[in-house]
């Protein structure tokens, strides 16, 4: 079976549609972790990112982080996950954005300390959902800080039906979803192939 369809066969097994926006998918994505099909993912971005010369993953934490992780295991390169609070050991060479949480219902500044990303780096970001873009934003903003070239974005679960993944493609953005939502209307999860 493909990675696609170990995630779709996960989610109709465990997922939980909340609302028309929300699908809990916390038992093995987001808060529990499957780590042996977030290697199976990381190995499918690896594959899919390879050819592109990336010497850094990001992410936000937390939810990403596996994800990420297992993707900069497979490519061989280290992981930067974008902090939502700046601890005082970090210092004041920082990299800013700022992110709109959809489920928390709230802003967070989101930091990354300048040591970790620079101008000859090609990053790679990684993360668990793609619905609004929010994230995605406040990554971006920390990348064109760092001087860093961003080489695309891949995403577990892409919400289609929210503006992100527009977005990100309408600025040029190479985006790799590999499980698209076309809809949660109704309790029922439409998937797009």
């Amino acid at each position: 079976m493909t990675v696609e369809g170990l995630i779709k066969e996960k989610i109709r097994q465990e997922g939980r549609v909340i609302s028309d926006d929300i699908l809990k998918v916390d038992s093995f994505l987001n808060h529990q972790i499957d780590p042996l099909l977030m290697l199976e993912i990381g190995k499918e971005f690896a594959h899919r990112f390879g050819g592109e010369g990336v010497t850094k993953v990001l992410t936000v934490e937390a939810s990403g982080i596996a994800v990420a992780l297992m993707t900069g295991l497979s490519l061989k390169v280290p992981v930067v996950f974008a902090k939502k609070k700046q601890p005082s050991t970090m210092g004041t060479d920082t990299y800013c954005g700022q992110v709109r949480s959809f489920t928390r219902e709230e802003v967070i500044e989101i930091v990354v300390a300048g040591s970790y990303l620079g101008p000859t780096d090609r990053v790679l970001v990684i993360d668990d959902f793609l619905a609004s873009g929010e994230a995605a934003r406040g990554l971006l903003k920390i990348i064109e800080q760092a001087g860093a070239t961003l080489v695309g974005f891949g995403t577990v679960i892409e919400k289609v039906f929210q503006s992100g993944g527009d977005f990100l493609r309408e600025k040029g953005i190479r985006v790799e979803s590999l499980v698209r939502i076309g809809s949660l209307a109704g309790g029922q999860i439409e998937f797009i192939d």
